[in-house]
């Protein structure tokens, strides 16, 4: 499985939002979102504060693909 965050990135332009000002709406750890600009999973429970803080659906923030190398 892979992540992307493409959505995500999309929304913060669209909100006129960066990076850092959806870190501290959400309240996430710089390193969770190190970890999000390279596609990497993160939990659950960062994904429901982000949705919350920018008031959208989990869909509108991520995609979950199948990988072909697995």
């Amino acid at each position: 499985m892979a992540v992307s965050y493409k959505k995500l990135w999309k929304l913060l332009i669209d909100k006129d939002m960066t990076k850092t000002q959806m870190r501290i709406a959400a309240d996430i750890a710089p390193g969770t979102l190190a970890k999000m600009n390279k596609d990497e999973p993160v939990s659950m429970d960062v994904m429901f504060r982000i949705c919350k803080a920018l008031n959208c659906e989990f869909n509108d923030i991520v995609d979950i693909t199948t990988n072909k190398n697995n």
